[in-house]
């Protein structure tokens, strides 16, 4: 059976219509006559028109000589080679033409730079030797793919490279992932197969569209119609010009055909005429932190409401407008992304404007449970203890210091220039600080803040209320990186760690606060103002500084004496010497290590004794219980030195 371009073009001629007509009266006859009919549309016509002009080619014949193609029709190949090349434009510097003929092995009978007039190329396919083996398909596409088309054999850069593959077997090895390689890098192939060629073995090899590259005749006497069939393709007109190709983008033309392509961002639809825009953001082919905005091939990031975009383009960071002061309000602003609201400290009440806040007389409006007497701070409260008293524990009750209790905050730096093994050491550092104090919900409290850029309170003073819970905690604590806002830290600290909502306890319960400020270098606002207000505040500071720390700003931030509250040390490594070093003493007589023993018949013992009695008076009489007592008491105030003496003892 005739291929379906080669009946198309024999049946539009009347002779061979009739014969195929006649052919249903007698095969043989029919078959004799529609040889006859090939031979003499094959033959050229009166006249020879001019050569085709069509442009520079490079174009390569590999043929069959496996052992199954007979001599005879081994010279119809030659015929049908020097048939096509009368038709072209022989030249350097216009068609150049390469031999190769395969079967089991390859071989180049010339190369597109050996001849260059249509007599020499003559000579040569005249001179060919079949090599009659087998058929190596594929090893031949690939050497005519890595030498037949390669500079220093004729090919010439940005000149179309044309192979015709002619065979009439089933090739022996692998073609199509050959092929493939092939046309990918620029061959138009054109695949003719002869007699008992595969059909899908043609397809595989050829370039689409298959229609105009892929021919199957029925002997090698009718090869020569392909040769009319090429020369229309290659001598052809601009297809992309004179025809409706139906590229939905761009037209590219090639030698008697043509493809279609897309502009860039946009992929070719499997019908290989339209195009889509590719969308990275519908393929997750992005990194968009929150929205994706899509162009063809092409994507850029955005954020959502009340949340801005970072200088990488890519991630966001939420609007906090209490963090960049754009409120008003007078005590607590709760920040969403984009907006906030007020709120007022415990002991407040937030007033009709949802601005400003109103103080409540704590003292008067709930069961403080103050012994001696109770004092209202704005939205808090503490009490107070008689002359020579001091409050105990409870924070509620009288007595004598007995424990070194403090609040302590520490502040450490997360700034990018710390590194995180270094991080690391300064986890250590704070952990080797924790385990010199006596932690417990009544004794010392630790609250951590880290500082960078911005500021984070890793964890306040009523979070934990023993050594091993902040040592588990501080060892989770997560770096922060970026810069060093050493002012802003401080801030936060004053105005936030010793509150009494993150548990601080009052100030008339004489339990000393304690800052511990760790940095590594210099801090990139104004520490000037915090520093002095939180030592006005009546806050210890201690400064430690690491590297290039700034000693000038550690000075600044260390309470007097100076020299007690500021230590440095110029590598990571030394810090935990630092920190067995650092004392953070704290209830005012025991820390100084020696306790007055007084005589208590002395006379000053006996006036203390006294204050105390009638201080202890007071606190009866307002507990109503002086009635039971009072005649008892005041039969111990005329006693003499001696009595007294002896009620001490």
């Amino acid at each position: 059976m005739l291929c379906c371009v080669f009946q198309h073009h024999l049946s539009s001629d009347p002779v061979v219509v009739r014969v195929m007509k006649m052919s249903r009266l007698g095969g043989a006859l029919a078959f004799v006559l529609l040889n006859m009919a090939t031979l003499a549309l094959a033959r050229p016509k009166a006249g020879l028109e001019p050569k085709c002009k069509s442009g520079p080619v490079d174009l390569v014949f590999l043929i069959d000589s496996s052992r199954s193609v007979r001599p005879h029709e081994f010279e119809t190949m030659r015929k049908f080679m020097i048939n096509i090349l009368d038709t072209l434009d022989i030249g350097p510097n216009a068609t150049r033409v390469g031999v190769v003929q395969y079967s089991s092995q390859v071989r180049s009978e010339f190369s597109l730079n050996t001849h260059s007039t249509l007599a020499n190329m003559v000579d040569a396919i005249n001179g060919i030797v079949p090599l009659a083996q087998g058929t190596m398909t594929g090893l031949a596409i690939r050497y005519v793919m890595n030498h037949a088309f390669s500079m220093q054999e004729g090919d010439r850069p940005k000149v179309t490279n044309v192979a015709v593959i002619v065979t009439d077997g089933r090739p022996q090895d692998r073609v199509a992932e050959v092929a493939a390689e092939a046309r990918e890098k620029g061959i138009e192939i054109y695949a003719v197969g002869v007699a008992r060629a595969d059909m899908a073995s043609l397809r595989a090899m050829a370039s689409p569209p298959f229609e105009d590259h892929v021919f199957l005749v029925e002997s090698f006497d009718l090869i020569h119609q392909f040769g009319l069939q090429f020369q229309d393709k290659l001598c052809g007109l601009d297809l992309c010009v004179e025809s409706e190709h139906g590229c939905e983008h761009i037209c590219e033309s090639s030698p008697g055909s043509y493809h279609c392509l897309c502009l860039p961002g946009h992929t070719l639809n499997h019908d290989g005429k339209t195009c889509t825009a590719i969308d990275l953001c519908a393929e997750g082919k992005h990194n968009c932190e929150q929205i994706c905005v899509s162009s063809p091939g092409v994507f850029t990031c955005d954020c959502n409401e009340g949340f801005t975009l970072n200088d990488d383009k890519k991630t966001c960071t939420t609007i906090d407008l209490c963090v960049e002061g754009k409120h008003d309000c007078e005590q607590i602003c709760v920040s969403a992304p984009g907006v906030f609201t007020c709120d007022c400290n415990k002991g407040f009440t937030l007033n009709k404007d949802k601005k400003t806040c109103t103080h409540l007389d704590l003292c008067n409006t709930l069961d403080h449970g103050c012994e001696h007497r109770c004092v209202s701070t704005p939205g808090s409260y503490y009490c107070m203890c008689p002359e020579g008293q001091l409050l105990q524990e409870d924070g509620k009750s009288c007595g004598t210091c007995k424990t070194a209790n403090i609040d302590l905050v520490l502040l450490i730096d997360g700034s990018k220039s710390v590194r995180p093994q270094n991080f690391e050491l300064v986890k250590k550092f704070v952990n080797q600080v924790v385990d010199t104090l006596d932690v417990s919900a009544h004794g010392t409290r630790v609250g951590l803040v880290q500082y960078s850029s911005r500021v984070r309170t890793e964890f306040p003073l009523n979070m934990y209320h023993t050594a091993d819970e902040i040592k588990a905690a501080v060892m989770k604590i997560e770096y922060m990186e970026k810069g060093t806002m050493t002012g802003l830290a401080l801030k936060h600290m004053l105005e936030n760690s010793f509150s009494e909502v993150e548990g601080a306890r009052p100030s008339a319960r004489n339990i000393p606060r304690i800052g511990l400020v760790f940095t590594d270098g210099r801090s990139q606002d104004d520490i000037t103002e915090y520093a002095k207000k939180a030592k006005e505040a009546g806050i210890t500071m201690y400064a430690v500084g690491v590297g290039k720390a700034v000693e000038d700003e550690l000075r600044e931030i260390a309470s007097e004496p100076v020299e007690k509250h500021f230590y440095y040390t110029t590598d990571f490594s030394a810090i935990s010497t630092i920190a067995e070093n650092l004392k953070l003493n704290v209830c005012p007589e025991e820390s100084q290590g020696e306790i007055e023993v007084k005589d208590p018949c002395a006379c000053e013992s006996l006036v203390e004794f006294q204050q105390a009695t009638m201080s202890s008076l007071e606190q009866l009489t307002q507990k109503h219980i002086l009635f039971s007592l009072l005649s008892f008491l005041s039969s111990l105030l005329p006693m003499k030195t001696h009595s007294t003496s002896v009620i001490l003892q």
